[in-house]
This record gives structure tokens, C-alpha cells and sequence, in this order.
């Protein structure tokens, strides 16, 4: 494990450039893809940067910016649906270990029932591991929801942690379920809005955001690359807002995100904020491996009790936060654009991680 060196002061890691610029310039010439990166602590950005262009074709004149609109993939966990969760619990309406059926009617007598929100949280329901909605539902959305309603689980719930969207789906379902809203719907009204995050939201979005949407993969039904509609099939065919992908966000409002899990904003604080980060930024886990929060990733290469967390989506986003740091970081790329070869997006983003929080 590493960690036992703490990193240099942030203003010297991200000077103009300094260590991160060239880092991340390298490791992106490496990768093939463009991206921008941040980093800060609970006063907000100590240092950002920039490098390459939105996409290939069309896209190569438009150079990547801090106003770029990314598809987050699976970082919607974290931005849309673990602050609806969050703004539940903190209320009292959403017991993170009473089994599912015991106080949600969709849930009870069905095999997903004797799963808690605690254990979709954290990965370790023993829900299936694929998705495969359109072999196994079908394309209608009440259709797929009632698929994973009622699906067999994998293993018995608290046996392993392993990663899958159906948890997202699922809690997404639920948290609509019992705050009588949509999740898009909930997510501005209790995160985006109040923290000001204007150009955060759930697809597809519209012809006026196309000059600064940074594009995915070619999709043959769409005619092209996609851009401004979600890259994840399982979102798509829940109509572009699930819990587990679907919202697209700038680094910019990902900054105001990130600050205000270190420093809720006065006299605009969400409601899910203060008690809520604390809970989920901790081991939930116990000894199973990888160690999880609420949501969130231990980071490979760190102490689970130094407390860096991390999520990444599939398209090449990626977030950072360390409550004992007292630093956050954000490395945003759409390297699904060009390729899927992601070692050298993966040996960046632990480059990264090391020299932003040891």
C-alpha cells in the first residue's frame, strides 16, 4: 500500500505547468484522448487544466474545456443518485439495513426483498451481475424494472462485493418509489440546483449543447458518434435517467460537487449534505474486497482507512475526494471515443490519484 508520504501542497502540484499539467498531458497523449482535470480542497479549485480536442471528424476543431459537457456514465451514482439516497436517510425514510420488503411493496416476497439499501450501496446485494435488459426484458421500462424486481440473486446478499449496475437500477427505483418523484427530478431539486450546477443534467440533451457535448462511441442506430444522448444501453432503454448512468456534467459544476462534500455552501446547503458525506466516506465492507463506501471506491493502491475515494465511469470520467486530504480531484476524458483500451487511462488515472493524495 502507499500513502505514507503525504503529497506536496496543491498550489505547487498544480501550478501552470507543474507535475499534474505535464502528468496528465503525457498520460493523455498516451491514451489518445483529450480530457480536463481539477483538483482542490474545501475553499474550492487550487488548479486546473486542459489538453486535446473534443473528438475526431467534426469534433477535432473544438478544443476541451472546463465547460465541456461529459456523459458521466457510472459517475451518475455519485452526482445524481447517492444525494437522493442520502437526502432519504437523512430524513428517516430510507433504513440503510431493514430488508427491502419489509417497507417497500414492489420488493416483498420477491428475491430482491431480503436485500437492503445498505447492501446495494456498497455492491454486495447478490443481485446478477450483467444487465442484459433488451435479451432478458424487452425494451419497455416498467417492463425492465419489473424484471430486475424479480430476478433470482446471484449469492446470498453480504457475501462479496461485486460491482454491478442492477444495484443502481434498483436503488434508483426505489428512492423514485419512496420520494414520489423522478430521479432527474430529485437530483436538481436537491443537488444540482442548489449548488449551482447549471450545466448538469440528465439526456439527451438538446441541438444547443452540441457544439461543446464531448461525443462517445459510434452507435449504428444513431447514425454516428453520440453525442448528448447516454452512452450506457441500459440507461438507454430506461429512457436516459437511472440510477446507475445517464447524467452529463462539466468539470466546472463537478468542482461545486466535490467542494461542497469538504464544505456545504452557507445558507444553500443541500439536503443531504454534512452527516450523510461522513457516513459514506467509511468502510462499509468489513473485510471483504475492494473495501467500499456508500457508493464510493477505496482507491486501488491506498489504505482503506486513509479514506481516498474514487468513482469512474466507462466513458473515461473519473472523481476523487479525501475527507483526512481534505482535497478532491476530477479527470474527465471521453476516451470511449477513439478506443477501449483503457490501460492507459488506467495507469494515468493511479499516476494521478498518487501525486494529488499520496
Amino acid at each position: 500500500m502507499t500513502g505514507s508520504v503525504p503529497p506536496a501542497p496543491l498550489a505547487e502540484l498544480a501550478a501552470p505547468g507543474g507535475p499534474l499539467d505535464r502528468l496528465v498531458a503525457a498520460g493523455l497523449r498516451a491514451a489518445g484522448t483529450g480530457g480536463v482535470w481539477s483538483v482542490g480542497d474545501a475553499g474550492g479549485v487550487r488548479g486546473r487544466g486542459r489538453t486535446g480536442v473534443l473528438g475526431q471528424g467534426p469534433y477535432s476543431e473544438r478544443p476541451m474545456d472546463h465547460d465541456t459537457v461529459f456523459d458521466l456514465a457510472s459517475v451518475t451514482k455519485i452526482v445524481a443518485l447517492w444525494p437522493c439516497a442520502g437526502a432519504l436517510w437523512q430524513a428517516g425514510r430510507l433504513p440503510l439495513d431493514r430488508p427491502l420488503g419489509d417497507y417497500w411493496p414492489p420488493a416483498a416476497g420477491r428475491p430482491v426483498g431480503s436485500v437492503t439499501a445498505r447492501q446495494l450501496l456498497t455492491h454486495t446485494a447478490g443481485l446478477p451481475l450483467r444487465t442484459r435488459f433488451a435479451a432478458l426484458y424487452g425494451s419497455d421500462p416498467a417492463a425492465i424494472r419489473a424484471g430486475v424486481l424479480a430476478a433470482p440473486l446471484h449469492r446470498p446478499p453480504g457475501a462479496a462485493v461485486e460491482y454491478t449496475d442492477r444495484a443502481a437500477v434498483l436503488l434508483g427505483h426505489l428512492v423514485e418509489s419512496l420520494a414520489g418523484a423522478p430521479l432527474d427530478e430529485l437530483a436538481a431539486r436537491q443537488t444540482w440546483r442548489p449548488l449551482g450546477m447549471a450545466d448538469t443534467r440528465y439526456g439527451p440533451l438538446g441541438p444547443e449543447w452540441e457544439g461543446r457535448t464531448a461525443p462517445t462511441e459510434d452507435e449504428p442506430t444513431a447514425g454516428g458518434a453520440l453525442c448528448g444522448v447516454v452512452h450506457d444501453p441500459s440507461a438507454r432503454l430506461l429512457g436516459g435517467v437511472s440510477g446507475n448512468a445517464g447524467a452529463f456534467s462539466t468539470a466546472r459544476d463537478l468542482e461545486r460537487f466535490l467542494t461542497a462534500l469538504l464544505a456545504p455552501p452557507a445558507g444553500a446547503a443541500p439536503p443531504w449534505d454534512g452527516p450523510w458525506a461522513a457516513e459514506s466516506l467509511r468502510v462499509h465492507t468489513g473485510g471483504l474486497a475492494p473495501a467500499r463506501g456508500l457508493s464510493w471506491l477505496c482507491a486501488a493502491g491506498t489504505d482503506p482507512a486513509e479514506g481516498t475515494f474514487v468513482h469512474y465511469g466507462f466513458t473515461g470520467t473519473g472523481i476523487w475526494i479525501s475527507r483526512r486530504r481534505g482535497r478532491w480531484a476530477l479527470l474527465l476524458t471521453n476516451k470511449v471515443h477513439y478506443d477501449r483500451d483503457f490501460r492507459p487511462l488506467t495507469d494515468l488515472r493511479n499516476a494521478f490519484r498518487r501525486t494529488v493524495f499520496g
